[in-house]
C-alpha cells in the first residue's frame, strides 16, 4: 500500500521561509513524478510545483515561481518544498501527491493517484 506523509508545516510571518518533506513508501518511488498541491478554505486543490522522476525537470505555478523549490532525494524516498518569501495568500493545506498517470498533465489533480494527508502552512501578516 502506498503511503505519503507530510511533515514541516507551520505558523510563519509573512516574509518568512518553511521545508516542507513528503516521505513515500509502498512502491518505487524513482519510477513516479511527484507534485505538491495546495487547498485553502472554501477554494479547490491547486496546482503548486512537480518534479520528474530523476529531479531533472521541474514545473511551477505562476503564484509560486521564483519562491518555491520542489526537489527530491530518491535514496530517501522523499520530496521536498522548499517555500522562501511567504505570504498570506500562501496559507493552505499542502499536499503531496504521486504521479501514478502518466497521460495526464503534471497540473491537473487527476494525474495524481496517490496522496497524503496534508500538512498545514499558515502564513501570518
Amino acid at each position: 500500500q502506498v503511503q505519503l506523509v507530510e511533515s514541516g508545516g507551520g505558523l510563519v510571518q509573512a516574509g518568512g521561509s518553511l521545508r516542507l518533506s513528503c516521505a513515500a513508501s509502498g512502491r518505487t518511488f524513482s519510477n513516479y513524478g511527484m507534485g505538491w498541491f495546495c487547498q485553502a478554505p472554501g477554494k479547490e486543490r491547486e496546482f503548486v510545483a512537480h518534479i520528474s522522476t530523476s529531479g531533472g525537470s521541474t514545473s511551477y505555478s505562476d503564484s509560486v515561481k521564483g519562491r518555491f523549490t520542489i526537489s527530491r532525494d530518491n535514496a530517501k524516498n522523499t520530496v521536498y518544498l522548499q517555500m522562501n518569501s511567504l505570504k498570506p495568500e500562501d496559507t493552505a493545506v499542502y499536499y503531496c501527491a504521486s504521479k501514478g498517470r502518466s497521460y495526464i498533465p503534471a497540473n491537473s489533480p487527476a494525474a495524481y493517484d496517490y496522496w497524503g494527508q496534508g500538512t498545514q502552512v499558515t502564513v501570518s501578516s
